[in-house]
């Protein structure tokens, strides 16, 4: 008996970028990699304005995606200018502006089909948003 949740891929895939929108990460996209690499099926890719923000956007990733399993590995933490959060089928890249840039994830994976985020997952471009 488990009494934890299942989701397909592309589910997690999703609820990662939920939790990553949640704390207002800017730029997020879902790829789908797996027809192009055997590394995942899908890659999230965030940004965080400074290492307090990408640290509490891996936080917020973690903790809401808790109840349906384990993350295999994570690194960057501490520091907060790439994080990634690896759950075998997903994994969630989370930059500061400048090194997303400079690494060039997006540019890299340019052959991977873009999934569409639900609009109620998104916070950039909402009226009354309050800041």
């Amino acid at each position: 008996m488990t009494d934890k949740l299942t989701l397909t891929p592309l589910e997690r895939a999703l609820q990662c970028a939920r939790f990553a929108l949640d704390k207002k990460a800017l730029d997020v996209k879902v790829l789908e990699i797996g027809r192009i690499s055997s590394i995942a099926d899908y890659l999230v890719l965030a940004t965080g304005r400074s290492d307090k923000q990408a640290q509490a956007i891996a936080d917020s990733v973690k903790k809401g995606l808790k109840k349906y399993g384990k993350v295999i590995d994570m690194e960057g933490l501490r520091e907060g200018n790439w994080i990634v959060i690896d759950y075998g089928d997903v994994i969630v890249h989370i930059f500061r502006e400048e090194l997303r840039s400079y690494y060039d994830l997006d540019g890299l994976w340019s052959a991977a089909g873009q999934v569409a985020i639900p609009a109620e997952y998104l916070w950039e471009g909402k009226e009354g948003g309050g800041e």
